[in-house]
């Protein structure tokens, strides 16, 4: 059976795509050069500065403490985010090869919803370290004893893998026949629901569920975690007690107000509502930007971490003289 611009095969007597076109963030072979040395820049710094973070915290025991514990876990999403979506892209702007095996798609699908939810948990579980830490401070470290962080790590990527393999299950039941074409630069539930020619009610019902155990339950420990915190900072006389409080927490507050906000625009609101060309900005933010910028903010605005790499750059330094 063929169709114009589609390969298809018969499966269950259902027509099944099994490629498809991303076109990707534009169109213009110049563009697209400068691009592929952008997002290799990007993704380049992506690793290392992540892997540096990594080997900070894992070598020096100055850092082996449950915020740490807990960015390592970040730094691990952020790699697993990043070579999601980066490498694919990279091919596509590098050989103007826009097409991508429905199975690759799905595959994309599987991790990229996996690093992404397992990342708001872990992000709301970091909103409860900070609560801890300044609204207890005495009994910190009976709260984020390491049993505690080890099972809030097991929960993190065990809760990740199993919405994204509900989600991808369904997915697969579906038939995909009327396009294989996706105006993004990669594949994700939203665009790949468009293209199906069967009933995707299910689909987007487990979609809504995910969202609203995703959205309340870290939105909720987040919020309920940076009420009493503020409620603590303000009560604190101090002008420099309330800055030592709140720069413990800041960096944490950057950082979700900028990924939350960039999850929820895509995964939280009605399907209705469908921007393509916003939609890909949105979705460079958090998925390409804030694996970049994580590590950053959690390494420039520390003391501890700076006081790692000063250590490690001066033993590079000695090295060669000893």
């Amino acid at each position: 059976m063929k169709v114009t611009g589609i390969r298809i095969a018969e499966i269950k007597n259902h027509s099944a795509i099994t490629e498809i076109i991303l076109l990707g963030l534009t169109d213009s072979p110049k563009l697209q050069v400068l691009l592929f040395w952008v997002f290799a820049f990007i993704y380049a710094a992506a690793l290392t500065a992540n892997l540096l973070l990594i080997f900070f915290i894992s070598t020096f025991k100055k850092l082996h403490t449950p915020m740490y514990f807990l960015i390592f876990n970040l730094s691990l999403l952020n790699i697993l985010s990043v070579s999601v979506t980066i490498p694919r892209l990279l091919q596509s702007l590098w050989t103007y090869r826009k097409i991508i095996s429905f199975p690759g798609c799905i595959t994309q699908i599987f991790f990229i919803i996996w690093a992404l939810g397992s990342e708001l948990v872990l992000l709301s579980f970091m909103a409860f370290d900070r609560y801890a830490a300044i609204c207890h401070p005495l009994h910190y470290t009976v709260i984020m004893r390491k049993e505690v962080c080890v099972g809030i790590a097991i929960f993190v990527w065990i809760t990740g893998m199993i919405n994204t393999a509900i989600n991808t299950g369904v997915l697969l039941q579906l038939s995909f026949c009327d396009s294989n074409v996706i105006n993004h630069f990669y594949c994700d539930i939203p665009t790949v629901l468009h293209l199906s020619c069967s009933d995707t009610s299910i689909n987007e019902f487990m979609t809504k569920v995910a969202d609203v155990f995703y959205g309340m339950c870290t939105c909720g420990l987040t919020l309920t975690s940076y009420f009493f915190i503020l409620r603590t900072i303000f009560r604190i006389r101090s002008t420099e007690g309330k800055k030592k409080a709140f720069s413990t927490c800041s960096s944490h507050l950057f950082v979700i107000s900028f990924y939350f906000s960039a999850i929820i625009y895509t995964y939280m609101r009605p399907s209705s509502v469908y921007f393509l060309d916003k939609d890909k900005l949105v979705s460079l933010i958090y998925s390409v930007v804030t694996p970049v910028i994580n590590p950053l903010i959690y390494s420039l605005r520390n003391k501890d971490v700076k006081e790692a790499m000063k250590m490690f750059t001066g033993s590079l330094r000695v090295l060669p003289r000893s």
